[in-house]
């Protein structure tokens, strides 16, 4: 038959999609392909006496769907199906034309049992070939649910039995209550051989979505270590790298919850290109999205370099570790014997590597301290970060500061004491507490607005800077500057550790980090000299010559090229050694080079010090600095990027 004739034998008919002529078709077969591929197969139906006279469809009228309707729901699937290839005329077979084939029942209870087994499966393989609304929206419910219980209930045991939770239940507790929405549920893998065709399961092994923390967009992606091991395989990649996209463009925060086996052997080189994506996507949002990633399971191998990219670690004791090379290979390579906790445990990574930032003894404190960070930063490099109200008095006096700080500056104090008493009700989120003990870096809170902090820890090693202490406070600037946290740096600071291992070991370039780190920041910096700034390390600790907006200090502070003992030893060397009591002339010596070049007053009075102020005025000359600052904007020279010494 021509197409002419064709099209005839479809005005003849009075389907109301049809518009009632052959213009009327035409337009619809255009502009509606899916209209204009049911009208045809029901064409060649008709003509094979499959169906009644089409006028009848007019009953059900055009909002039901009329006779295709009445078609889906008698269910035998014969009617439309069982078209020989003679009676589909001389255009041929529709999946020959790119178009989707209707299958019999039989054809489709065939099909599935090729595949997976499992609650998803079998629910779809004994579905029969036509449904109403009501059985779709079941199985629908029924596939969903399946997918969320997983594998099957010994499996969820397991996990437990392991003291972890599942990936739907720390999604649960890391965003509010009914907020997740997930995305790609049905999700499953296409790769063959080793088995994988006949395991399918939905989801593929990851759990990804995004919901609300207080309120606020956060994504989230949580490996199930029921399925695969939580390993990655392309499927379980293309869901992440989906997430991570949408997470960009939304301007939103994004969680990865880790539980996973590395990369899934049996899909070869597939799976590490899906870790490379993941890589690209963790560069490419760093500053501009917080990245936050949680560990809770085993993570070997290059699966461990997402986390590094992120800007924060959390790890749980016991039941999450971190390592290039596992134990056994450790033992085979070298001969050290040691545990996976031994090797790359949350203490290990906590106090010793400085790769974690936070460690818990519980998933349960983990995602409930992650909930609070987010409160404490911006969604996205385009925000502020949000404001909360404050009970605390702006200008309260900070009185205890009086007793906490030792007039003498060789005795020691914790640094943390003094910033719990600055910062609004005394509430502090340490950042890397066990790694680098002597800076402290923590997020706060002054008059309600965030600030990042960045104080030396006269408790440890007398606050002194060396590599780890370097490294430690320019990651945690680089980040506040980042994400528009103004800085406050605390400054009582000897210098820099002396010694053959800190040379050795590149204290040179690791200082160097964090002077780029202070020279690249354009956030509102504010300087407080308690007592000691000495040498490169005052330099170093955000001075006024560096680009400090403002700097304050004690009355009892002490800035100098170097303490008053070596100072007077190189400076009056001469003079000593020639006098008959060389120690009562060196201690003479000390007094005068402090009382001419160490007073209080004398940075002030060359400019470098912008007011000494009462320690008990602390609280509220910082609120104030930062409150006329919180309209800076700086910018930096059009540039690439910046070549810092890494």
């Amino acid at each position: 038959m021509d197409g002419g004739a064709v099209r005839k034998e479809r005005t003849a008919l009075s389907w109301p999609c049809w518009a009632g002529s052959a213009e009327g078709l035409r337009d619809t077969a255009v502009t509606q392909p899916s209209v204009f591929l049911t009208s045809l197969v029901t064409l060649h139906a008709l003509r094979a006496g499959c169906v009644t006279a089409a006028t009848d469809g007019h009953r059900d009228g055009p909002g039901r769907g009329g006779r295709r309707a009445d078609l889906r729901r008698r269910g035998d699937g014969q009617h439309i199906t069982g078209l020989t290839n003679a009676s589909r005329g001389s255009r041929g077979h529709p999946a020959e034309k790119g178009w989707t084939t209707v299958h019999t029942a039989e054809q489709t209870a065939s099909d599935t049992s090729q595949e997976t087994t499992g609650p998803g499966r079998r629910l779809l393989a004994d579905r029969p070939a036509s449904l109403t609304l009501h059985d779709r929206l079941t199985e629908l419910d029924q596939i969903k649910e399946s997918a969320r219980q997983g594998p099957d209930p010994a499996a969820t045991e397991r996990q437990h039995a392991r003291g972890k939770l599942t990936a739907q239940e720390r999604v649960e507790l890391l965003l509010d209550e009914g907020s997740f929405t997930e995305v790609e549920s049905l999700r499953r893998h296409r790769a063959t051989g080793f088995g994988l065709e006949r395991r399918r399961p939905h989801s593929d092994g990851v759990v990804t979505g995004w919901g609300t923390v207080h309120g606020r967009t956060v994504f989230v992606y949580a490996h199930d270590f029921r399925i695969f091991g939580g390993a990655l395989g392309e499927a379980h990649a293309e869901k992440i790298h989906k997430l991570m996209d949408l997470a960009e463009a939304a301007g939103a925060p994004l969680v990865s919850l880790n539980d996973g086996a590395g990369a899934r052997i049996q899909e070869g080189v597939s799976a590490l290109a899906g870790y490379g994506g993941i890589f690209r996507r963790n560069t490419r949002a760093s500053g501009v999205i917080p990245q936050i990633s949680v560990m809770l399971g085993p993570c070997a191998g290059g699966a461990a370099y997402s986390p590094a990219l992120t800007d924060f670690v959390f790890m749980v004791r016991e039941t999450s570790q971190m390592f290039i090379t596992g134990p056994d290979v450790v033992q085979a390579v070298t001969g050290e014997e040691i545990s996976q906790n031994g090797l790359g445990g949350a203490d290990v990574h906590a106090a010793t590597s400085g790769v974690a930032h936070f460690a818990y003894d519980d998933e349960e404190s983990c995602l409930e301290d992650i909930r609070f960070l987010l409160t404490l930063l911006p969604s996205n490099n385009r925000e502020l970060p949000p404001a909360a109200p404050c009970d605390d008095p702006a200008d309260r006096r900070t009185d205890a500061l009086l007793q906490l700080v030792p007039h003498d500056p060789n005795r020691a104090y914790d640094m943390r004491a003094v910033v719990e008493e600055i910062v609004d009700d005394g509430e502090v989120f340490e950042v890397q507490q066990a790694w680098a003990t002597n800076v402290v870096c923590a997020l706060a809170r002054l008059d309600g607005h965030v600030v990042g902090i960045v104080a030396n820890q006269p408790a440890s090693f007398a606050g002194v800077l060396d590599i780890r202490a370097s490294e430690k406070a320019a990651r945690f600037v680089q980040f506040c500057d980042a994400f528009n946290i103004p800085l406050v740096t605390l400054v009582d600071v000897p210098g820099f550790l002396p010694g053959v291992d800190q040379e050795h070991g590149g204290i040179i370039r690791h200082g160097a980090k964090l002077l780029y780190a202070y020279c690249n920041a354009t956030v509102p910096r504010v300087q407080l000299i308690l007592r000691k700034a000495y040498g490169g390390a005052y330099i170093v600790m955000d001075s006024r010559s560096i680009g400090a907006d403002l700097s304050l200090a004690w009355p009892t502070n002490e800035i100098a090229v170097m303490g008053a003992e070596g100072a007077a030893n190189v400076v009056f060397r001469r003079e000593i050694a020639a006098a008959d009591d060389p120690e009562a002339v060196r201690q003479q010596k000390i007094k005068e080079y402090k009382s001419e070049l160490m007073h209080p007053y004398y940075a002030a009075e060359r400019g470098l010090v912008d007011d000494v102020i009462d320690p008990r005025d602390t609280r509220s000359a910082l609120i104030r600095s930062l409150t006329m600052l919180r309209s800076k904007h700086a910018d930096l020279p059009s540039r690439k990027h910046g070549n810092p010494p890494m």
